[in-house]
């Protein structure tokens, strides 16, 4: 099928993908095809709209809740693919609060990807050590200035 979304409503499918996340709404599933494809550091890549309620439910015993600077995202255009920069912040389930600004900046980068106007993958790049607990790594990487 040719694929026939503009940039912008690509950008305003995406933002309402952000906004289903943060609020936690279950339309989110909505906006993907049956054979999505779900990119996460340690949940590894899966396809299909199970893999992706899979993944909530084990975000949602990890986090009490997530927010993304959907206002400032950053969208780069390329084409069937668009490209997501931002910043994030939450708490996770024992309450700490993310990210401590200090190793943990709440950057994150997706790349997305659609097909019949729906999306077709989503690429979270992002550190899931959000809170800077793995001492090893962040002792042999974190520099000071």
């Amino acid at each position: 099928m040719v694929e026939d979304m503009n940039f912008e409503q690509k950008k305003s499918l995406i933002e309402k993908y952000f906004r289903y996340v943060d609020e936690g709404d279950i339309r989110i599933f909505d906006l993907y095809t049956e054979d999505v494809e779900i990119l996460f550091p340690k949940f590894g890549q899966h396809r299909g709209i199970q893999a992706m309620k899979e993944f909530g439910i084990r975000m949602s015993k990890i986090l009490n809740w997530l927010k993304h600077d959907i206002d400032h995202l950053i969208f780069i255009d390329a084409g069937n693919k668009i490209v997501v920069e931002g910043k994030e912040w939450g708490e996770m389930s024992d309450g700490t609060q993310f990210p401590d600004y200090k190793v943990s900046e709440g950057r994150f980068c997706n790349i997305f990807e659609f097909k019949n106007n729906l999306i077709s993958s989503v690429k979270i790049y992002v550190d899931p050590d959000f809170i800077s607990a793995d001492k090893v790594t962040v002792d042999a990487l974190y520099y000071q200035a």
